[in-house]
């Protein structure tokens, strides 16, 4: 199962870049249709952050410092480059820890990381995405979240889906007070 297109994720493998089979620039006034979010179950924390874009994607694309800060992912490996396998590390709250090899589908400087993940031959399949909305010159919005896909990835999403959002909420809060303090600093 293919991901497709979802009009709350910013860029990327999502981003609508043609007009359509049925629409073209000729046709005045029209209107593109909205885009269909990525199907699967999605769970997703969002927190405030009083640090600006930059600052916290610096944090964010910087995986080998990630065990510093990263209570979600301990240890992560790799470069955030299109088509890269990374190596990260995920512990969630009353689970072992597990190593993850996903594959960097998109990123946009200051905005989104976006990665796929495929298990059990693809009957699972996650989309894994870090999505940064900057609302002023230091004020942020993070968006940290997954969406479950595949034959079986809805049933695996649901079965995990409470301790999945408690390891986003708790990564959001360490990157919301690591940026927040590097900014205080940067300004002090």
């Amino acid at each position: 199962m293919a991901f497709k297109p979802g009009p709350d994720l910013m860029a990327g493998p999502f981003k609508r870049t043609s007009l359509g089979p049925k629409m073209t620039t000729g046709d005045a006034g029209a209107k593109l249709p909205p885009p269909k979010a990525p199907s699967g179950l999605r769970v997703e924390d969002r927190i405030g952050v009083q640090a600006p874009a930059e600052l916290i994607w610096d944090i964010v694309r910087d995986l080998s410092r990630w065990h510093e800060w990263n209570p979600t992912y301990p240890q992560a490996s790799g470069e955030v480059r299109i088509g890269e396998t990374v190596t990260v590390t995920l512990a969630l709250p009353g689970q072992p820890p597990q190593e993850l090899k996903p594959r960097i589908l998109d990123w946009v400087p200051n905005e989104q990381l976006h990665w796929e993940l495929k298990m059990m031959g693809g009957l699972i399949k996650t989309l894994r995405y870090v999505e940064i909305q900057a609302l002023g010159e230091a004020a942020s919005i993070v968006d940290n979240g997954e969406i479950f896909g595949g034959l079986m990835g809805r049933s695996l999403g649901r079965r995990v889906g409470r301790s999945v959002r408690q390891g986003f909420k708790a990564m959001n809060e360490a990157l919301k007070a690591r940026a927040e303090a590097q900014w205080a600093a940067h300004r002090g």
